[in-house]
């Protein structure tokens, strides 16, 4: 077991183990700590503990110190530069005219150096955006070009929901998500509907699968044949899976009758339990193709 505690260097970002050495340091507290990119400023989001070490990516680097107060006045001072350095970008982008979206900017706390993100349709050759670039920042400049779900998860906003985004205020880190799982959950197929604010498959998908899962497992299908406690055999016209509800077309008196049991009541043949499918390239071409068949606007940002 190895004594760490976990740190975040964005919103909602992914969490990374440091050694805690000999400070005393408590969730919500700053942090100096060496980095692959250099000296950050992080905030703690788990406090000290011990963690396996086959959950350690060794080696284990430890806090340079607790933040002071004119290391978060750095902090600070350092948002305010990264704002004006992605007006610049942005000026430079368009004397270049390149076929890209600026969507933020970053310094490392030591000013080592800038990180700029940016979306686009292919590859973008912004070698002399980066020459203009380093001219006016006088230190080192890297262009990282991200996906449509990371340009959410930066920019934040409300999902359909009427929450802000998963990905923004807690999801650290983005969870497969597949077509199958809106099937689950006897979702419109529309991609409209099942669509989050990337234009991708909607990450709440998967808070519930397991539920229905669970809750499916347990249901007949439709069409299916079952017998009732009071012992009438039937057909299954219909199934509500929250409430555990199935409606039964029974024959009565030689007239046939739609009667609603709940599953208790039924006996049948359990359904085979069915593997998790991931995401794929196919799923989200599917989608896309539906899409484009009904006549909606396009899956992926303009």
């Amino acid at each position: 077991m190895v004594k760490v505690i976990g740190v975040r260097f964005r919103n909602a970002g992914k969490i990374y183990y440091f050694d805690p050495k000999e400070y005393t340091i408590e969730k919500g507290d700053h942090v100096i700590v060496e980095t692959a990119r250099g000296i950050e400023y992080g905030y703690v989001v788990l406090d000290c503990r011990e963690v396996e070490d086959d959950k350690i990516t060794q080696p284990l680097k430890p806090v340079l110190r607790v933040a002071t107060p004119e290391d978060d006045d750095k902090a600070e001072k350092n948002k305010e530069k990264e704002r004006e350095a992605k007006k610049i970008c942005f000026e430079k982008i368009k004397k270049h005219n390149l076929e890209m979206k600026l969507i933020d900017a970053e310094y490392t706390f030591d000013n080592n150096k800038v990180l700029f993100y940016f979306t686009a349709d292919g590859r973008i050759d912004f070698r002399e955006l980066v020459k203009d670039l380093a001219a006016v920042f006088k230190t080192r400049i890297e262009l990282r070009q991200i996906g449509v779900r990371d340009e959410t998860k930066i920019i934040g906003g409300i999902g359909i929901c009427g929450r802000e985004l998963c990905c923004h205020t807690y999801l650290s880190e983005f969870v497969p998500v597949s077509i199958k799982m809106a099937k689950e959950q006897n979702l419109s197929l529309n991609p409209t509907k099942i669509s989050g604010v990337c234009g991708r498959l909607m990450c709440c998908l998967k808070n519930e699968e397991e539920t229905y899962e669970y809750l499916n497992n347990r249901l007949p299908g439709i069409g299916d044949y079952v017998t009732t406690d009071d012992g009438m055999k039937g057909e299954v016209q219909s199934v509500n899976v929250l409430r555990q509800l199935v409606k039964v077309l029974v024959e009565i008196n030689d007239e046939k009758e739609l009667r609603e049991y709940q599953v208790r009541q039924l006996k049948f043949k359990p359904k085979k339990k069915k593997e998790k499918v991931n995401i794929s390239d196919k799923e989200l071409k599917q989608l896309e193709a539906l899409e484009k068949k009904e006549g909606k606007s396009k899956l992926n940002d303009e």
